[in-house]
Formats: C-alpha cells, sequence, structure tokens
C-alpha cells in the first residue's frame, strides 16, 4: 500500500510537479483539501525553511499516519539585502498585484548596472515523517532582475526574473524548461533524494 503524503498547498501548479518529481517512488500525493484539512498557520519564522517547517508541522499535528511537505519559497535581490525574500508573497501588501510588485522592484533597481542586479529564487521544502523525523531542502536558481517583465508562462516575480543561460525570463520558458531549473524542483529533486532512503 501507498505511503500517504500531504502536501501543504491550494496551488495545483505545485502538485503537479511534486507528483512529477516523486513519480516512481511509492507514495501517494494528496493536497490539504483532498484529505479535508484546513491550514493557514502565522508564518513568523525567519527563514524560509522556519517558515516551511511552520506550516508542515500544523498539519503533522492532525496527519498522524501520512508524510507532509510544505514549503517556503521567494526572491532574494542582492543589490536590496536580499529582499523582498521571507516576504515576497507579502511584499507590498498581500493583496497587492505583482505587476505593481515587479514595477517596484524594477524602479528600485533604477540606474543599477547588470552585475549588479543579480538575484535568486528559493524554496525550502520540510518534510515530517510519520515517526516525527523532520528535515528541510532547499533549492536555489541564480539569475539577475531584468530591465522590464517579459513573458506570460510564469506568475508572480517570473516577468523580471531573467535567466542568462536561456536569454529570457523564467515567464518566457516553457514548463519543461523551468521545471528543470526551478528552485521548487531543485528542492524537490533534493527531497526525492532523502525520501528514498526511508521509503
Amino acid at each position: 500500500m501507498s505511503q500517504k503524503v500531504i502536501f501543504a498547498t491550494g496551488n495545483q501548479n505545485k502538485v503537479r510537479e511534486v507528483r512529477q518529481i516523486l513519480a516512481g517512488l511509492d507514495l501517494d500525493v494528496k493536497t490539504m483539501k483532498e484529505e479535508g484539512i484546513a491550514s493557514d498557520p502565522e508564518e513568523t519564522g525567519t527563514t524560509f525553511e522556519e517558515n516551511a517547517m511552520i506550516k508542515a508541522s500544523a498539519i503533522a499535528d492532525v496527519a498522524k499516519d501520512a508524510i507532509v511537505l510544505a514549503d517556503d519559497s521567494g526572491l532574494e535581490i542582492d543589490y536590496l539585502g536580499g529582499e523582498p525574500g521571507i516576504y515576497s508573497a507579502r511584499y507590498l501588501g498581500e493583496d497587492t498585484s505583482y505587476d505593481i510588485k515587479n514595477a517596484k522592484l524594477i524602479e528600485r533597481l533604477d540606474g543599477v548596472p547588470k552585475e549588479q542586479r543579480t538575484a535568486r529564487f528559493v524554496c525550502a521544502i520540510a518534510c515530517i515523517l510519520p515517526d516525527g523525523t523532520s528535515f528541510t531542502t532547499r533549492g536555489t536558481i541564480e539569475g539577475y532582475i531584468g530591465w522590464e517583465p517579459a513573458g506570460s508562462n510564469g506568475f508572480g516575480y517570473d516577468p523580471i526574473f531573467y535567466v542568462d543561460e536561456y536569454g529570457c525570463s523564467t515567464a518566457e520558458m516553457t514548463a519543461e524548461q523551468k521545471n528543470a531549473i526551478s528552485h521548487r524542483g531543485n528542492a524537490l529533486r533534493a527531497l526525492r533524494l532523502e525520501l528514498e532512503k526511508v521509503c
């Protein structure tokens, strides 16, 4: 019988990516909604790892027989001291559109040369096993902040995040290209290596 995995998200794109990367392991990946679990703990951590673990712990308390996964991710811009960082989703307010957020970040980098516009997407995934064992994995993708948004394939900060290797923003990449190098994909591949030891 497959080991149940509950992933703390309502985002179907994330769930699809998790299922793809963990395919071949004897795991049955479910969303919170599919399991009838409602959870929205306050993210009081100071790192992506701490916030991911807060989210995972809240579900592990009610899902004793499952492996629980939760992620936290965001954009770090070196010139801005790592902003927006763990506040990426809440930058300029949670209800502010990403068009406005992206425009503001480009404005804050006005006149800054390319070599100082370095940035990365970071994803931390927390995992809690049924026996209470827990760990986190981290994935990143390095790039830089462009001078204007481009592309419509991504979401969030994708239109302003450019990758030299592809010569375009992550919002201009195909899903396959992005998954191959994405911060979440990298964190999930690291997670898979850990789960292979216990599943």
